[in-house]
């Protein structure tokens, strides 16, 4: 969110809102204020939820070049779904108040932890950039840059479950060009700590620049400091152009050098020189892990989400989606330092993959024949069930939605659970997508079979359950059985359960909230 300060002294009169309705929403309290808008606690009416509801400066709403553009690039960002980014869920104009309505996120941004300790544990930082990373992942598949990373646009939750903010809301500013005095709504001094140089210099930007912007957040974090400081924003901002930091393996003693390093690459001066996508910035991440160990870095690579595992794939926005390149890329670059066993396996999974391209791309490009349709070619089986849910998850990328389930099948199908827990952790994961997708295709019965098992599994399978019980409400209520429906729903209602859902799949959540609005509805 943009920083919330209360301290300028020329600032307007505070709106005054508790208790009024504007649009959907019941205002609550206030959460704070910013230089752009006002924050509130607000209750969407329809959904009976908790968001938090920006109201534009009346100063600003005075601009119509600036509103326009508000809910121009505010509508851009609404289509942005994901566990690591704030959604938003409305831009629109009540009474003359210019308003968007997002997620609400119970915590604090990164500023405020920083103001609280610090410096931050090294694999606290690495669980940062990790989600961070995928996000921006995310904005650039749509083509978004946001311009303003930042502490203050980072939230963390008390699970250390990590959102960002302000999508589109920095680009308003950064592209205004109609005479709007910058200085007083309290932006110029903040920005050009995190500038990248390209964007000091007025030139265009691309996801490289978010990525030195992320950079140079991760060096605060971990040196409680920054590497660029001084009097004014000029001077902060030719350091940016002209001066190296300090090294910050040196500046705070036990920041692992694989990391560190990984820092001073996405500081590079030159794009060409950082991490050209968030892909190749989390794949080294993912390397360094494996080379360090789960003691020494925190979680262990297993335990990466379904968002960051896909987000280690080559697909780019650009167009350039050639099949073949993103099975061997997949292939070649989650596993960089394996035993010798493991460069066996690697070199015949990127076998298999290419073989398995080459084929398809051979089958798409013939003419139709009577057999066509007749038969799908079967699922390659792969050495482990960790490659066999992440090809699960690049293959599908390229394959219409009928023929993805049989993919994440394919993981339980070769790969007992039952045999050991690495399997049964990738298995519920591959379950888990098997049973969103046949949802998506209206196949309820089978989705709901996956969904109770996911549902009946052990307690500490806690992500499987929420999914399960979540799915099992909305498939009963597709279903129009109303009374298995009721029960399902206040079993997943539950705040455990549903946290664990808005941090994995932010779209899945959606179409729950929207099920289970349905359902009240009609009672």
């Amino acid at each position: 969110m943009t920083e919330l300060t209360n301290n300028q002294k020329d600032a307007p009169t505070e709106l005054e809102l508790t208790g009024r309705v504007v649009g959907d929403y019941r205002i609550l309290r206030r959460l704070g204020r910013g230089a752009m808008a006002e924050v509130f606690l607000a209750e969407q009416q329809s959904l009976k939820r908790n968001v938090a509801v920006k109201i534009l400066q009346p100063e600003l709403a005075k601009d119509q070049a600036y509103v326009r553009r508000f809910h121009r690039e505010a509508q851009a960002a609404a289509a942005l779904t994901h566990a690591n980014i704030v959604q938003i869920y409305e831009v629109g104009n009540s009474n003359g108040l210019h308003f968007i309505a997002q997620e609400y996120v119970p915590g604090q941004n990164l500023k405020q932890l920083l103001n609280k300790q610090g410096t931050l544990e090294v694999k606290l930082v690495a669980a940062i950039i990790r989600q961070v990373a995928a996000a921006l992942y995310k904005a650039a598949e749509q083509g978004i840059v946001h311009r303003d990373i930042k502490p203050e646009n980072i939230l963390i939750t008390a699970t250390g479950e990590v959102k960002v903010a302000d999508f589109g809301l920095a680009r308003v500013i950064a592209q205004d060009a109609d005479g709007m005095n910058l200085t007083q709504i309290g932006v110029t001094m903040g920005t050009p700590l995190y500038m990248s140089p390209e964007q000091v210099e007025g030139k265009p930007l691309d996801q490289r620049s978010d990525i030195y912007s992320l950079g140079i957040t991760s060096y605060q974090l971990l040196a409680g400091r920054l590497p660029f400081e001084g009097d004014n924003p000029l001077t902060v901002a030719v350091k940016h152009l002209n001066t190296e930091p300090e090294r910050l393996e040196k500046v705070r003693g036990g920041v692992p050098l694989p990391l560190a390093q990984m820092i001073h690459k996405m500081l590079a001066k030159k794009p060409d020189d950082r991490y050209q996508n968030a892909s190749e910035l989390l794949r080294d991440l993912r390397d360094v892990q494996k080379a360090l160990g789960s003691d020494a870095f925190g979680s262990d690579p297993a335990d990466w989400s379904i968002v960051e595992l896909a987000s280690l794939s080559s697909v780019r926005s650009d167009g350039l989606k050639e099949l073949s390149t993103v099975m061997k890329t997949s292939a070649m670059t989650v596993y960089r330092k394996p035993s010798w066993g493991r460069s066996i396996s690697r070199f015949a999974v990127a076998g298999v993959i290419c073989l398995l391209v080459g084929g398809g791309l051979a089958l798409a490009s013939r003419s139709p024949n009577l057999l066509d349709g007749v038969a799908e070619p079967e699922v390659p089986h792969l050495p482990t069930s960790e490659e066999q849910f992440l090809f699960a998850m690049f293959r599908t990328n390229d394959l219409d939605l009928e023929q993805r389930p049989r993919y994440f099948a394919s993981v339980v199908r070769y790969f007992p659970m039952e045999n050991n827990e690495e399997n049964r952790l990738w298995g519920l994961r591959a379950m888990q997508q098997e049973a969103i997708i046949l949802l998506k295709l209206k196949r309820y019965e089978e989705s709901l079979s996956i969904f109770q098992k996911l549902a009946e599994q052990r307690e500490i399978d806690v992500e499987a359950k929420a999914f399960g019980y979540a799915g099992q409400a909305i498939c009963y209520q597709e279903l129009g059985r109303r009374d298995a429906a009721d029960q399902a729903f206040a079993t997943a209602h539950k705040e455990e359960y549903l946290s664990i859902i808005r941090g994995t799949d932010e779209e899945f959540l959606q179409q729950f909230l929207k099920a289970y609005g349905q359902l009240t509805s009609k009672t």
